[in-house]
């Protein structure tokens, strides 16, 4: 399997990847709206505001991640992890963990200093994001699964306390995601 970084060229494939993926799990209407999220973090999102990543098997897409930029009155370089898809053909092979651990590498070696993620810890706890507070740092919307919450430093084992609420892009800034 290669694990590679991906450009909005392919960003048909990428949304009917995430459509079919939600879909199977989550309902029809969830993959619809995945979709719609992807579709348009990739269309409205400046490129150096977001990252693609790709796990490709025999020429088709098994899965792809998306890290876009958060921004802090700090100015520290962060990044939320979202959404991730692993094509039904391909879970539960280790494809998601691997796929975020690459790049997660590769964010660490372009200098990106936090990451954050929303969702199960127990998933993601597997590569290194940990549950955090916002008493440390405030989500960009209100929380509706506050235990969701999650981040790791890519430079240090302790995630220093952030003053004010960070944004992120205008694609992700919605209730309804949060």
């Amino acid at each position: 399997m290669k694990f590679l970084s991906c450009s909005t060229d392919n960003a048909e494939a990428i949304s009917h990847l995430f459509n079919e993926t939600f879909s199977a799990y989550e309902g029809t209407e969830e993959g619809k709206v995945i979709g719609e999220l992807t579709t348009e973090l990739m269309s409205t999102t400046d490129s150096n505001d977001l990252f693609i990543f790709v796990a490709i098997e025999a020429g088709k897409l098994a899965g792809c991640i998306m890290f876009s930029r958060l921004t802090f009155e700090t100015g520290i370089n962060a990044f939320i992890l979202s959404p991730v898809a692993v094509h039904p053909d391909f879970q539960r092979q280790g494809v998601g963990q691997k796929l975020i651990k690459f790049g997660l590498q590769t964010l660490a070696a372009k200098g990106v200093e936090l990451v954050f993620t929303y969702g199960d810890p127990n998933y993601y706890s597997k590569v290194g994001f940990k549950q955090i507070s916002e008493d440390i740092v405030k989500a960009p919307q209100a929380l509706t699964y506050p235990q969701g919450w999650l981040s790791q430093s890519l430079l240090a084992d302790k995630l220093p306390p952030m003053s004010g609420r960070c944004r992120c892009v205008s694609a992700l800034n919605k209730a309804e995601y949060w």
